[in-house]
């Protein structure tokens, strides 16, 4: 059985979680009587298998353990992200329905104008509660231990990032199944591709709020791994758990990839990472030469996946695979690829640009928004997730860019991601976003904001080096007209790059 009940019958106190920083850990034992006492709580306020719970907190222990609750409850669970605002997060508790939502002391501030509501869910919150909130620590040791009756897996309902919208939470069915049954693509990748078992440490660098990083630690631990959380990620850092703990396999997106072959050669070098046996990318697309060099320094442990929320679809590739097809994220897993044109809806041949649709694969709704869930199918069963790319003639996808992103330069349909992979390659460069912005002319010009590794280093003189370096190696119209520096870039703590607020900041009044 594939789940942490069944590890805490036989290996009651391995670790089944650890907090890098501080050691605190959390044993299989413990794990499984925490989490039937919150589940117990849960139905003692009242929710019943097929209700929503919130939850907004940073990494810890206590996050894994109301997941883990609901999910042994057959409730539906929603984290929410902690880089959004109050109105965000009230936004998501309503959307969701969530009749219990739990917090945390750090996230009072966001949290308090919940308390005010009149159509308020229950509000609990760890340690010592803010006004308006339940003691949830007190409330859950009260519980027993023991099972909740009739126990079924629940399931996450997680929102889309929001980059280009509000955020929308992706709907699947919930059909009662027993707990020990485990997501076949996770399986796939966390077991079949990457080798989690019993004696795996999975490290997890990322926030347990996103889809990616709480799928993998949940399935990770359901396999019998010890899970290390790190609250916050730091490239040094990174490397200094891998040595520490062992890992033997983790998850990563490619702006932590960019971080960690920035640092200087001697950091690099002065840990030992040789117990790596499979890492886990995915998120964005990344860059050739980035892959490329991780590749060279950890060996073909790289694994990278094409998916999204939604779970629409998925695509794998080994780095045996990549080496063949460099740049590609893979050949289909679930449901099968086509690549239409947007204007005429008819299906591409190989190497030509088009829409990425997956044909057959689980279907999805987005919460409370069937316009949006419209938009997201072309015909029965064929839906996307915004994306343009090709494949190649032995099915393999390249991903070319978001469809949102496109920018029309002279008539000329221009995708930034291509000129952000050859900016990144610049050594003084540490993270780069490329847009259109107005120009009366062309309608639009190409433009690269960068953040520097050094920001003392930014001057004309370089921006005039970085527009070279790009026109050395792809077309002249791809490349930025003006670059411009900044201290930092605008991302998420999962990496995605909020390119909206860049773009409206440079068109306010134009």
């Amino acid at each position: 059985m594939n789940h942490p009940s069944f590890h805490a019958a036989t290996t009651p106190d391995k670790p089944a979680y650890i907090i890098a920083e501080t050691g605190e850990r959390l044993t299989f034992g413990e794990l499984d009587r925490r989490s039937n006492q919150i589940a117990q709580l849960f139905y003692a306020l009242g929710l019943a298998p097929g209700d929503h719970v919130a939850l907004l907190m940073e990494n810890g222990l206590a996050f894994v353990e109301i997941c883990w609750a609901a999910q042994r409850a057959g409730l539906i669970y929603t984290a929410v992200s902690r880089y959004l605002k109050a109105d965000e997060i009230a936004y998501i508790v309503r959307d969701c329905a969530a009749k219990a939502f739990i917090t945390s002391p750090a996230c009072a501030a966001e949290t308090r104008g919940l308390a005010q509501a009149g159509d308020a869910p229950i509000l609990l919150m760890t340690g010592q509660p803010a006004p308006g909130f339940r003691a949830f620590d007190v409330e859950a040791a009260a519980q027993p231990t023991t099972p909740v009756a009739n126990e079924f897996a629940g399931r996450d309902m997680l929102y889309s990032s929001g980059t280009t919208g509000r955020p929308k939470g992706v709907e699947t069915s919930l059909t009662p199944m027993p707990l020990g049954l485990v997501n076949p693509v996770l399986k796939l990748l966390c077991v079949d591709m990457c080798g989690v078992n019993q004696d795996s440490v999975y490290l997890s660098p990322a926030p347990l709020y996103h889809a990616a990083p709480l799928r993998f630690t949940m399935t990770a631990a359901a396999f019998g791994a010890t899970v290390v959380v790190m609250r916050h990620f730091d490239a040094e850092a990174y490397l200094r758990y891998v040595e520490q703990y062992r890992a033997t396999q983790s998850q990563l997106v490619p702006t932590m990839f960019v971080r960690l072959l920035k640092l200087p050669p001697a950091a690099r070098a002065r840990y030992d990472i040789s117990s790596l046996r499979g890492a886990v990318h995915a998120a964005a697309p990344c860059p050739i030469e980035v892959k490329q060099q991780m590749i060279d320094w950890w060996g073909p442990v790289l694994i990278e996946y094409y998916a999204g929320t939604e779970g629409n679809g998925a695509t794998i590739i080994n780095s045996q695979q990549w080496l063949a097809h460099r740049g590609s994220v893979g050949r289909a897993y679930v449901g099968q690829i086509r690549i239409v044109d947007e204007e005429t809806g008819q299906t591409l041949p190989p190497r030509v640009n088009g829409v990425v649709y997956f044909d057959g694969g689980p279907a999805f709704v987005y919460r409370n928004d069937p316009a949006k869930t419209k938009a997201a199918y072309i015909r029965d069963g064929w839906s996307t997730l915004g994306d343009i790319g090709y494949l190649d003639e032995d099915g393999y996808l390249y991903l070319t860019d978001r469809k949102a992103n496109m920018m029309i330069c002279g008539g000329v349909n221009i995708y930034p991601q291509e000129t952000e992979d050859v900016l990144i390659g610049h050594p003084q460069v540490l993270d780069v976003a490329v847009f259109g912005v107005p120009n009366e002319d062309l309608g639009e010009e190409v433009k690269a904001v960068v953040q520097l590794r050094d920001p003392a280093r930014a001057s004309p003189e370089l921006a005039a080096e970085l527009i070279a370096f790009c026109r050395d190696r792809i077309s002249a119209i791809k490349c930025p007209r003006s670059v411009d520096f900044e201290q930092d870039l605008p991302r998420t703590p999962t990496g995605k790059l909020l390119k909206r607020q860049l773009r409206d900041r440079y068109a306010a009044g134009r």
